[in-house]
């Protein structure tokens, strides 16, 4: 018996449903994406044996659907957009509409079967919410700070006021970000695991634990390819193309370059390991990715093994 997929297209206002039995497309159905609409997709689909929902990460609005369905047992996966957006470029499909992506995300989850993963909790949920805000406030400081240098010097004093305000919520918002993780079970002795590590900061920490809670969870290549830092191969017949990252989660690779770059003067191991690459003429970018992932390998480590950094910074 053919099993039934069901894709959900999320916008701020409406839940699109399309239903795929084996090649078999059911009629769209609209439900408000509201408590109350939610509760009548989850009565549908609890109505019908659904092997799996697909709906995409659209930035805050699928959360309520998501969680809703996840409490309730139902087998969901929710996706990267682009990925959703390449299978309906290779399938010839150009076009685009709410329905259509609902069609879509149905087929996707009925032709590649993509995992189901557990949902963040809601403490998870609440520090990314906070590192999303603070990461917002950083930018504004950095545009206003920009600006100091163009405009009239009428303007400058509200710039200045604002780049203060600016400063004070950030610091209130890194005050928040600690007490939470230091008030933690689960994230107390992972952060000061973390700390003790020569490079990395507070905001490398505010960052691993609240964008990456897979770290400790995986072996040292999946994290490296979650997080972007797997290198690729770029080759063609007899052609041999120089590897290169991409991909992976933008906001902690960024996180660890910057902590990479003080752990290449104060960490020793890291620091040992850039001095080897550069001396055997590899290029800048290409020994920074390499200490990037060694950096990565040796935290990933520490919070799996639950040990201080200097027991595992030979790690391989």
């Amino acid at each position: 018996m053919a099993e039934i997929h069901v894709g959900v297209d999320v916008s701020k206002d409406w839940l699109d449903v399309a239903r795929v039995k084996g090649v078999e497309v059911t009629p769209i159905v609209r439900f408000g994406n509201h408590a109350e609409g939610i509760a009548e997709l989850l009565s549908e689909i609890k109505a019908s044996e659904v092997a799996l929902v697909v709906m995409e990460a659209t930035g805050g609005y699928e959360m309520l659907a998501a969680n809703t369905l996840a409490a309730a047992g139902v087998p969901l996966a929710v996706v990267n957009p682009k990925q959703v957006r390449d299978y309906a470029k290779a399938k010839g499909w150009l076009a685009k509409t709410d329905r259509l992506d609902a069609c879509v995300l149905a087929e996707f989850g009925r032709d590649l079967r993509p995992e189901v993963r557990a949902l963040p909790d809601q403490a998870q949920r609440e520090l990314t919410e906070l590192l999303d805000r603070r990461l917002q406030l950083v930018h504004m400081r950095a545009q206003e700070k920009v600006r100091l240098g163009t405009v009239m010097p009428v303007a400058r004093p509200s710039i200045n006021e604002h780049i203060t305000w600016l400063d004070q919520r950030i610091a209130r918002l890194n005050l928040e970000l600690t007490a939470r993780l230091r008030n933690s079970p689960a994230w107390k002795s992972k952060t000061k695991l973390l700390k003790q590590v020569p490079g990395v900061g507070k905001v490398t920490v505010f960052t691993l634990m609240g964008r990456l809670p897979e770290l400790g969870r995986l072996n040292r290549g999946a994290i490296a390819a979650l997080v972007g830092l797997a290198p690729f191969n770029d080759d063609s017949g007899k052609r041999r193309g120089h590897r290169y990252i991409r991909g992976g989660r933008t906001d902690v690779r960024n996180a660890l370059y910057m902590a990479t770059l003080t752990a290449i003067a104060h960490n020793p191991v890291i620091k040992a390991m850039f001095e080897r690459l550069t001396a055997a003429g590899k290029p800048f970018k290409l020994a920074m990715a390499a200490c990037m992932r060694k950096l990565l390998t040796i935290l990933n480590a520490i919070v799996k093994t639950n040990q201080p950094w200097k027991n595992l910074a030979e790690t391989p």
